[in-house]
């Protein structure tokens, strides 16, 4: 199973296309659609949604994959629900740059400070991160100077924030669920 996490725009085709994409590594894609503009609610239904479809899954290897804004909430719910996480292009500042797109984006670092204190470092292994270089909305370099001391990053020469294209990484992610 792998669960599903769109990002601030969550009505984009591009979120059906991931989806569909992720048919390929393994049928049972979840989708968790949340507001995005209440960050401590969504913290809370993304954390329970997660923790009962994992605790309901046959699948000893569930996984949890976000874009944008659902990469910022993968890694932290993937890691506190145990799973693996895959994220894309996340947007780890959305304090900074949510500003005027949401009610109350200073609740993101409340969430960032009340976190588990060094879960990267918890984390290590369990988290692909994929960065896209054209990416215009969140600095890549700047999540992969962050990131890269955890996980593995792949860098994608073409894509743009949303991330559209999944299939060209198939096998990578096959490989990273199984392992």
């Amino acid at each position: 199973m792998i669960i599903y996490l769109h990002g601030f725009s969550s009505s984009r085709p591009d979120d059906y296309e991931n989806v569909m994409q992720l048919k390929m590594i393994d049928p049972d894609v979840r989708v968790i659609s949340y507001s995005t503009v209440h960050p401590r609610h969504d913290m809370t239904y993304i954390l329970n949604e997660t923790h009962k479809l994992v605790s309901e899954t046959q699948d000893d290897k569930p996984m949890i994959c976000g874009v944008g804004l659902g990469g910022y909430w993968a890694e932290r719910v993937g890691f506190l629900c145990g799973v693996k996480q895959i994220i894309l292009n996340p947007n780890l500042f959305p304090e900074e740059n949510m500003e005027g797109k949401i009610d109350r984006p200073e609740e993101y670092l409340d969430i960032k400070t009340k976190c588990i204190e060094d879960f990267r470092e918890k984390n290590q292994s369990r988290c692909l991160v994929f960065l896209s270089k054209n990416d215009k909305v969140v600095d890549p370099k700047r999540s992969d100077a962050l990131l890269s001391h955890y996980y593995e990053v792949i860098w994608d020469d073409t894509d743009a924030h949303q991330f559209k294209h999944i299939a060209p990484y198939i096998q990578r992610l096959k490989e990273f669920k199984a392992a």
